[in-house]
């Protein structure tokens, strides 16, 4: 199956529109009979359960699908609006999903073993495979099918505990898909009103992909499914392989956008932002590469961190807002997702799985993707800290796999960035993952602070100005400029005894082998500057030197830039690419080692904070008990 888009016509899903219009009218299915008795012991609410062993009996089931879901409404001849969906969604679900099972057999070896199979019987290995792919074939429909299910039918109702997954068959598509509505006819068994009626239909839609997720590795030649990229426009239905288990329908973003020119202050995090936004648009669908993966300097992961109040949740708003305005220019999808404390779950194992679905929502190759975690310090726990919860544990496991894994992927479609007011609460492991740190500080200058205040102040007064060139000090690229400037020398009082020594010592920096050495000096003091900083300290170098504006006019016009072949993207921005210097080498390492430094000191401010409070409460307590004794009133 190519890996471009396939669009599957509507005249090849209604050839077996009568089909499936049988199916769901009545069938005959084999069933394990499990030896449980259908019928209640009178009273009990319990049924018989045989006492031989009928494991390996097999029965025949009728099944009525349209009468089942009449049958919510016995008192009503005519079905509701929910009824006729959901009976109409299941006959166009079987259909679509019959169809996609003849694009499979015509991408892959299938359909000639047809071919050959109608006209004498195949023996030997031919038979061997045809079988094969004849049983990958019939998963391929079982899968469209709950996938469609699962993507068409909407429901806001809680889902129900007691579905269960369908007894599946993988002779043949048509075998699957059978085995498929007699599922679902028995999970919308019972169902008590027509919101139960959808939620019990979509809990089994999610039921049957996991468990045919779970069964993936049985069969042999699925291969050109995997990479498979399927479209249904009438329906809305979008198929891509086994990437990622399809979940609702995405909803239009719906977010409070921010433009550059509304942040004062935090120059440097807000021009890496902007720069991070034209990156992602650099991505190619076709190749699922991004040219500035392979020339160095994207980035993947950031933290940023300052103090409440200096601007994290604007800065996500704004890079959230350039990133969809240039996708909405480009055509392409784009998906924004943030993982908070509500996705934090009592169930164990359920925290991990639901922040893994939130990576696999981002990281979708078919999509550009912005994933954001904020206070990551209360949504994810350090692995010392014996007081988190084991759902934060596990999500603590997922970051650090998912951001620099052995399965770690880094396409170039998207981005994660984690915020926190206090990072060095973060596990250690798990912010040195973060490949750019982003000093969220807020405005600093008192130009800064006039241009805020005017911004926010709106026009609605006659209050003069003053003397101030009036955001002349946001200028981005001056501002910028002079913020990288001020890392030249380091800024945390640790750092800098450090660099002081090092100048004692070798002299200003003029090679590799002193900047090796100023590297070393740093790890002699921190112990956790290990190998990972100096892989981020040296992105973040090779980021520098792609420092490059793309044009805006790139972006005005898909055709110039973004919808082009990856190999002129790549050339494009290679031209506009200079060599990095050692100006830039220190500035990138004190700006790195400076947070690193923060981030100890602060944990030991606090720690100090906390064993001082401690003695005070000690000798307080001591004080009071010595009084009460005096008093005789210890020992009442």
């Amino acid at each position: 199956m190519d890996a471009g888009l396939t669009t599957i016509g509507e005249a090849d899903i209604e050839k077996h529109r009568a089909v499936a219009q049988a199916m769901i009218t009545r069938i005959i299915v084999m069933e394990d009979g499990g030896g449980r008795s259908s019928t209640a012991l009178a009273g009990t609410g319990r049924r018989f359960v045989s006492t031989v062993s009928t494991g390996s009996v097999r029965r025949t089931r009728e099944v009525e699908f349209a009468k089942s879901v009449a049958a919510v409404r016995a008192d009503d001849v005519m079905m509701s609006i929910p009824q006729h969906t959901l009976l109409f969604r299941a006959r166009r679900g079987l259909a679509v999903a019959l169809a996609v099972g003849d694009v499979f057999a015509r991408s892959s070896e299938l359909e000639s073993l047809q071919a050959k199979n109608s006209r004498a019987p195949l023996d030997g290995e031919e038979a061997q495979r045809f079988k094969r792919l004849l049983s990958a074939s019939a998963y391929v429909a079982a899968f469209s099918l709950a996938c469609y299910l699962l993507q068409t039918i909407e429901s806001d109702a809680e889902a129900p505990n007691d579905v269960e997954e369908p007894d599946f068959l993988f002779d043949t598509p048509q075998d699957a898909v059978k085995s498929m509505i007699a599922g679902l006819d028995a999970a919308i068994a019972g169902a008590k009103d027509d919101q139960d009626l959808l939620s019990r239909a979509r809990a089994f839609a999610r039921e049957a992909v996991e468990g045919l997720l779970a069964r993936k590795g049985r069969f042999d030649g699925l291969g050109p499914f995997e990479d498979a990229h399927i479209r249904i426009d009438q329906d809305d239905f979008t198929l891509d392989g086994f990437d990622v288990a399809p979940g609702q329908k995405r909803k239009p973003l719906v977010m409070t956008f921010k433009k550059p020119n509304e942040i004062v202050g935090n120059h440097i995090a807000k021009y890496q932002a902007m720069k991070l936004a034209k990156m992602l648009m650099a991505y190619d669908f076709d190749r699922q590469l991004n040219p500035f993966v392979e020339l160095g300097g994207f980035l993947f992961t950031f933290i940023g961190d300052g103090a409440p109040g200096t601007g994290k949740t604007i800065l996500i708003q704004m890079t959230a807002g350039l990133i969809n305005d240039y996708c909405q220019i480009a055509g392409y999808p784009f998906h924004y997702e943030n993982f908070g404390v509500d996705q934090i779950s009592s169930y164990q194992g359920k925290s991990g799985q639901n922040c893994k679905q939130f990576v696999n929502n981002v990281v979708n190759p078919r999509a550009i993707g912005f994933g954001t975690v904020d206070d990551i310090d209360q949504v994810a726990a350090k692995r010392s800290d014996d007081r988190a919860s084991a759902g934060q544990q596990e999500i603590t496991g997922v970051l650090m796999e998912s951001f620099a894994g052995a399965s770690t992927v880094v396409r170039g479609n998207c981005s994660f960035g984690m915020f926190s007011n206090y990072p060095e609460n973060v596990d250690d492991a798990l912010r040195q993952r973060a490949g750019a740190r982003w000093l969220v500080d807020g405005p600093q200058t008192r130009d800064d602070y006039i241009d805020i205040f005017v911004l926010l102040a709106g026009k609605n007064h006659g209050i003069p100005l003053g003397e101030h060139d009036l955001f002349d000090a946001q200028v981005i690229q001056r501002a910028v400029n002079t913020a990288y400037e001020q890392h030249s020398k380091p800024q945390e009082e640790g750092l800098q005894k450090v660099y002081e020594r090092y100048l004692d010592q070798y002299g200003e920096p003029r090679s590799m082998a002193d900047v090796g050495s100023y590297l070393h000096l740093i790890k002699e003091a921190e112990p956790r500057f290990t190998g990972r900083a100096i892989k981020n300290i040296t992105d973040a170098i090779k980021m520098r030197a792609m420092d490059i504006e793309l044009p805006d006019d790139w972006f005005e016009n898909p055709e110039t830039f973004m919808h082009k072949p990856y190999d002129d993207k790549k050339a494009m921005i290679e031209e506009l690419r200079g060599p990095f210097t050692m100006a830039m080498v220190m500035q990138e390492i004190n700006r790195y080692a400076d947070s690193e430094f923060r981030y100890s000191d602060r944990s030991d401010d606090v720690a100090v904070s906390t064993m001082i409070r401690d003695a005070r409460l000690r000798e307080r307590a001591l004080r009071e008990v010595e009084q009460m004794k005096a008093k005789g009133t210890w020992n009442a």
